[in-house]
């Protein structure tokens, strides 16, 4: 698949979504693809192993969430290779993102990623969320795939500003999940949910928007 495949399905797939991409930021998300997928053949960093399907199951799924990049101090937990952490950066230069994993391959391929995308505003922490220490708190913590509500929430609680929300990206809307989390920290609620409309995926999506009762 050539680079240039690559960046027309992604500039296609984020027209339907209704975001613009400047051309950076289209040739960013294409090279990310690429060195994904050159790293995933040595360190096994996504079961996707093809680009084109990279485009859809990871950039695209990634860039459904846009819409609620709030503040300038946000926080991808269990981001893996970067996912939604690297194309929020990439769409938002001026925010300040750490995308923190406790897997050392996948925080290398993320620093890698941030040297050669030259992603400046990108800090890469390698250590489990409930050991971590921010400088300050973060308004948005956000996860793709990492746990369950109650353990997402458990885990970056004393991380995240007073009126900060949390964003949890599912697949099937977690029902139960959200049983489990009101009966064992009541203090959170859920302020929306959203279904997510990602092109090339047929798979439920959803996002889930958690916020601390203040």
């Amino acid at each position: 698949m050539s680079f240039l495949s690559l960046r027309e399905r992604i500039c296609e797939g984020a027209a339907a979504q209704s975001l613009s991409l400047t051309d950076s930021q289209a040739d960013l998300l294409t090279r990310y693809v690429e060195l994904l997928a050159k790293w995933n053949k040595a360190y096994n960093l996504t079961a996707v192993r093809d680009p084109l399907e990279m485009v859809s199951r990871h950039i695209l799924d990634s860039l459904s969430i846009a819409p609620f990049m709030e503040g300038g101090y946000l926080m991808d937990v269990g981001s893996g290779p970067g996912l939604p952490g690297i194309p929020m950066a990439i769409l938002n230069p001026k925010k300040q993102f750490t995308l923190l994993d406790s897997n050392g391959k996948k925080t290398r391929f993320m620093t890698q990623a941030k040297t050669e995308l030259g992603l400046a505003n990108v800090t890469v922490a390698n250590c489990r969320v409930e050991s971590f220490e921010a400088e300050q708190p973060f308004d948005v913590i956000m996860s793709r795939a990492f746990s369950s509500l109650v353990d997402m929430i458990n885990g970056t609680r004393h991380l995240i500003r007073e009126d900060g929300k949390f964003l949890a990206m599912k697949g099937l809307f977690p029902e139960q999940e959200l049983v489990d989390l009101k009966q064992t920290r009541p203090e959170i609620s859920m302020l929306e949910s959203h279904a997510l409309d990602v092109p090339g995926c047929e798979a439920q999506r959803h996002l889930v928007i958690l916020k601390a009762d203040v």
